[in-house]
């Protein structure tokens, strides 16, 4: 099917990412949330984001507000019916997502394709939850969605080739490169690399071995990558990795993937990163 218009559910700092890159591209949005100050902080985001852009002389002005035209904000789940597909990025709960896809399930048509951007969790079970499993599949967008090149798009047990090369293709109109998961694993391909790491990085901590700034020093100079695990905690939240962790250890009834002890302090410490300070980096002050 001819796809125009992406619904996305969740407008948080991934779905206004998704929903900001599909605008940028020419696609009509409609990016839904459960209250106005959640939306309207998703547009503000989405205006700074675009006005750093033409500071810097990567897009107009006019293409900022061409692309700001093409979003339309909702509170109501029923305004999905005008979608094409709908990619949900709500929070990494089980329970919420199914419950928001069996919500979708009843809304949109029924050869729409309902997507999840989850980073970790079960395709096939999220699919359980609707009544067309072979039109629902992971298209896992990175943080921040519209600078990251990559997207994972994950095969559920029931996912048709169909859906999965219609996602390929819209993957490509939104200028990412594209990897398919063929096999409904926990992590999928980035995050069941990424997490061990982020488990020995902070064992290495715990253990005195070296500070987080020197194992971060050490991971980007001596691996080249661009963030270190503990910058990169920091950034995105240390709670996302905690959870990913113990969805990890139950999935795969494994004790190597258990979030370490001193993660598990800052959870009860309330200490999360996303930027605030409150993350690895200042963990014992």
């Amino acid at each position: 099917m001819s796809i125009q218009t992406i619904g996305v559910v969740g407008a948080g700092s991934m779905g206004a990412g998704i929903a900001n890159l599909a605008a940028m591209n020419g696609f009509d949005v409609i990016l839904r949330d459960i209250e106005d100050r959640f939306l309207d902080k998703a547009l503000s985001r989405i205006d700074r984001f675009m006005s750093k852009s033409v500071e810097r002389g990567k897009l107009t002005e006019e293409q900022k507000q061409a692309a700001l035209s093409h979003i339309k904000t909702t509170k109501n789940l029923e305004d999905f019916k005008e979608a094409d597909v709908v990619i949900e990025a709500v929070i990494e709960d089980m329970e919420l997502k199914k419950e928001v896809f069996s919500q979708l399930d009843e809304i949109v048509g029924e050869d729409v394709i309902l997507a999840t951007n989850t980073s970790s969790m079960s395709i096939t079970e999220i699919a359980s939850a609707t009544k067309r499993p072979e039109r629902v599949a992971g298209m896992h967008f990175f943080n921040p969605a519209q600078l990251m090149k990559l997207v994972e798009v994950v095969r559920g047990y029931g996912t048709s080739d169909e859906t999965v090369e219609e996602l390929k293709a819209l993957s490509g109109r939104l200028n990412k490169e594209v990897v398919e998961v063929k096999k409904d694993s926990p992590g999928f391909i980035v995050n069941r690399i990424m997490i061990p790491q982020f488990i020995e990085a902070i064992r290495l901590l715990e253990e005195g071995v070296a500070t987080a700034e020197d194992i971060d020093k050490a991971v980007k100079f001596g691996l080249n990558y661009p963030m270190g695990p503990f910058e990169l905690q920091d950034y995105a939240g240390v709670d996302i990795g905690f959870y990913v962790m113990e969805y990890f250890e139950k999935e795969f009834n494994d004790a190597r993937f258990a979030p370490p002890l001193l993660m598990k302090q800052m959870m009860r410490a309330g200490r999360h990163g996303k930027k605030t300070g409150a993350g690895f980096y200042n963990y014992d002050k």
